[in-house]
């Protein structure tokens, strides 16, 4: 076998191409391994000159060009990388190397190789990529970066951030050994901890502290990645983080969260969906709930309560989702289920770019201020219906009492100037009848100041069963003569908290004015019935009578000698005291009316 086969048969194996060019006779020559290389077909004929078109239009043709030229008249061989855009229009690298044949000083021939470096030359390409993007990223970092030779500990490289944190310029920080940068006092804890990084080739994370050219101590964060080699060299890339500013923010944020934990106000932190993230320890001890039992939890949902008032708790949630601040007094319930009234702000914290990142909750236990404000309020109330009262007495005395009393003196002026004895004692029955009306106007006024100010009667549990039937018996030849039906679905075992002599009072005003006002074109009736609530029993009394134009009579319905039909018994005294009656035992009386179809009367009795 010749050395020419064994040299085609090798470059075979290898998939190097081989190529001739012919000066003297014009030809060229590719074997398989170049087509395949090109991606031209098996039977593809080269002409001379046709190879140049597959290098990629530009710089690489041009080059190709000139070296064939160069090759071709001066005998000078070549060998370069090249990128060529194949038949098929794809991008690939080459290798090509050309060897000059000379005869009689005269280039006759070029015959070379041709091989397929694309994966070779992309690896080289990716890796001066990467090296380009490290040098962009090491040069323009906001982190300090120094490249240590761990077997020496001297800093063989580092980027312009270092300069800056270090304060050293970059001929006095080339060179330095590492240790210089830190503190005395820490260079044996950063010299261990680097030996100790160094064998577990991991990437860690320490705070510590630097020591600047001109003595600054400065805290920062080292960070490194892994350890890698170089000419049998060891080396280590730490980054340096500035944390000054952390530091410091720290340590106000502990001064804060200090005031925040102590202080006496509640203070409760939530996310933006106002969820509890942290509450402090006055939040915890006034609501009874621990941290534990807090975070993770919306706020309303442990401390609302029977009487919590949903419209603030609606405004809570509306300020929350909205990110609007809320100042607001609700009435809450603790883990133990006791009342306090809270008072409190929330306001939103937004972030740089106007993102909400949390509320914070400041409250405090406004109980007691409250309950005086509802106590005085309280006052207030009675203070004006005692005024009210007043004023009711103040006009019955100087109108009802004066009238009797211009009466009675006007009669006793009559007697005195008649002449004839027989013509004043006519006028003594009249004087007689002035006093009785006199007597019984004040009789009436004194009941009324001795319900007001007996106040603090005791009160008895009564079967009200059983006082309905007493009162039906009490008023049974009334009840025959007027012919009404009364009827009651009160229960045998049901009973009431009062002052014994008012329920009875009240019982028989209720059935006489039934009886009295009855209407005398149906047949009459009176329905009691009851209903029993959280704060009140109530008893209903319903008749079918001459009934109350409300609109026109209901604000008087309740005052003293207030009358509507005209009856000679009535006096318009007993619904008055009805009224304090009731009120003397926390109870009130309401009135349902239809002139000409009925009234129903309900009694409220206080069972506290």
């Amino acid at each position: 076998m010749t050395k020419h086969k064994i040299y085609i048969e090798a470059a075979e194996t290898a998939k190097i191409g081989i190529w001739e060019s012919n000066l003297e006779t014009d030809t060229v020559y590719w074997d398989s391994i170049t087509k395949s290389i090109l991606e031209v077909p098996e039977d593809f004929v080269p002409v001379n000159g046709s190879g140049i078109n597959f290098y990629t239009e530009g710089k690489n043709r041009e080059k190709i060009r000139s070296l064939i030229q160069r090759a071709t008249d001066c005998g000078i061989s070549f060998i370069d990388k090249f990128q060529i855009t194949t038949a098929k229009n794809n991008i690939k690298y080459v290798e090509c190397i050309c060897q000059v044949e000379v005869v009689n000083n005269k280039v006759t021939r070029l015959l070379g190789t041709f091989q397929d470096i694309t994966k070779e030359q992309n690896l080289i390409n990716e890796l001066q990529l990467s090296v380009e993007k490290f040098s962009s990223v090491f040069s323009s970092a906001n982190d300090a970066i120094i490249i240590i030779n761990s077997a020496s500990g001297i800093i063989s490289d580092c980027n312009p951030r270092s300069y800056e944190l270090t304060g050293y310029s970059s001929s006095e920080l080339m060179g330095l050994h590492n240790s210089e940068l830190f503190p005395m006092e820490k260079r044996k804890e950063i010299r261990v901890f680097l030996a100790d990084q160094l064998k577990k080739d991991d990437h860690f994370v320490k705070e510590t502290y630097i020591k600047s050219y001109d003595g600054t101590i400065i805290p920062i964060e080292v960070a490194s990645g892994k350890k890698f080699m170089i000419d049998n060299q060891t080396f280590l890339v730490c980054f340096l983080r500035d944390i000054s500013e952390r530091k410091n923010s720290d340590y106000t944020l502990n001064m804060l969260s200090l005031v925040a934990s102590e202080t006496t106000d509640a203070i409760l932190i939530s996310n933006p969906d106002g969820i509890a993230v942290w509450a402090n320890k006055s939040y915890t001890k006034l609501t009874g709930y621990s941290l534990e039992e807090t975070v993770g939890k919306k706020p309303r949902y442990l401390l609302n309560g029977p009487e919590t008032d949903l419209q603030t708790i609606h405004n809570i949630n509306f300020a929350i989702e909205n990110k609007k601040d809320l100042k607001f007094t609700i009435l809450n319930y603790n883990k133990s289920n006791e009342k306090f009234w809270y008072e409190s702000n929330i306001t939103p914290v937004f972030d740089d770019r106007g993102n909400c990142i949390k509320f914070v909750c400041v409250g405090r236990d406004v109980t007691a201020r409250i309950e005086k404000e509802i106590e005085l309020k309280r006052i207030l109330e009675v203070t004006s219906q005692q005024n009210n009262k007043l004023f009711n007495f103040a006009h019955i005395v100087s109108h009802n009492i004066r009238s009797h009393t211009s009466n009675l003196l006007m009669v006793l002026d009559v007697i005195e100037t008649a002449k004839d004895t027989n013509e004043k004692l006519s006028y003594i029955e009249m004087f007689k009848e002035g006093t009785e009306k006199l007597s019984e106007t004040i009789e009436y006024l004194n009941e009324i100041i001795t319900i007001q100010k007996n106040t603090n009667i005791k009160k008895k549990d009564i079967n009200l069963h059983d006082e309905i039937e007493k009162t039906k018996i009490t008023l049974r030849l009334s009840i025959l003569k007027s012919q009404i039906e009364i009827n009651h679905t009160i229960p045998d075992d049901l009973t009431v908290s009062v002052i014994p002599a008012y329920l009875d009072s009240i019982l028989l005003n209720l059935f006489t004015n039934a009886i009295k006002y009855r209407s005398r074109k149906r047949k009459s009736f009176l329905e009691i019935g009851y209903e029993v609530n959280e704060h009140y029993t109530i008893i209903s009394f319903k008749d079918n009578g001459l009934g109350l134009n409300l609109k026109k009579n209901g604000h008087k319905i309740f005052g003293m000698y207030k009358t509507f039909h005209g009856n000679e018994d009535a006096r318009g005294i007993g619904l008055c005291i009805t009224k304090n009656q009731l009120e003397a035992m926390k109870g009130k009386i309401e009135v349902e009316s239809e002139e000409g179809i009925g009234s129903v009367f309900k009694i409220y009795i206080n069972e506290k």
